[in-house]
């Protein structure tokens, strides 16, 4: 399961779709389906609207979650077309909101036969629930599709003991436990997503997604980003 965050896709402009930016990504996806993974994928909104950030400047928070759910689709489908188009990779997008003239509705048993018959699946709209993030959608859907490791792309190598970027001293973990990342409240993803993964067995790896070749790295076991797990 990769995580990929919407903000992700704007690249330098930190707004809207990158086309060379979301082509790059669905590239290394596709070199990692060439090895015969199965892979699912989670994507966020973030790039074009955030619900937390409109609902603290007087949105109403439900309606601002559910114009991020929307905003994950439009990714969902930008990245399907960058995967078939570009890639040749079989794509379906599955959206927790019924939108059926551009994505399928999500049904777990119809997710995991896609990913059985070798399509990447791209999960969009969050939960379809207002006030969980898409950190907690890619949490529930690993566990219901049973994924061995949920894949957290950001934009730093690893998960630190304060923000690298104002704190110079902080410490980069290597290796963490779910009750250690709880304890000590680091905000690499939220509090319930990591129980999530904590109570069904799901290992994280936090790794730079900007560094061409990560994904695969990861997925083939090398020492790459911050592994947390029991």
């Amino acid at each position: 399961m990769i995580k990929l965050s919407g903000e992700g896709l704007a690249g330098e402009k930190g707004f809207g779709i990158a086309p060379a930016v979301i082509r790059g990504i669905a590239e290394e996806i596709r070199e990692v389906h060439a090895l015969g993974v199965e892979i699912a994928i989670v994507i966020g909104g973030g790039n074009i609207i955030r619900g937390v950030s409109a609902a603290s400047e007087g949105m109403d928070r439900s309606t601002a979650d559910y114009m991020g759910m929307l905003a994950g689709v439009i990714n969902g489908v930008a990245l399907q077309d960058a995967l078939e188009r570009a890639c040749g990779v079989p794509t379906r997008v599955l959206s927790a909101l019924e939108i059926k003239e551009v994505a399928e509705p999500y049904i777990r048993r119809r997710a995991m036969r896609h990913l059985e018959k070798g399509r990447i699946v791209i999960f969009a709209a969050g939960t379809g629930n207002p006030y969980f993030t898409t950190d907690t959608a890619a949490a529930l859907r690993a566990a219901e599709i049973r994924a061995d490791l949920i894949m957290k792309a950001t934009r730093v190598d690893g998960v630190y003991s304060a923000d690298p970027k104002q704190d110079p001293e902080a410490e980069r973990y290597v290796q963490l436990t779910y009750r250690e990342a709880i304890e000590r409240n680091l905000q690499f993803m939220d509090q319930t997503a990591i129980q999530l993964c904590r109570e069904n067995g799901v290992p994280i790896v936090v790794f730079d997604m900007t560094v061409s070749g990560n994904i695969r790295k990861v997925v083939c076991g090398a020492p790459v980003g911050t592994r947390v797990e029991g």
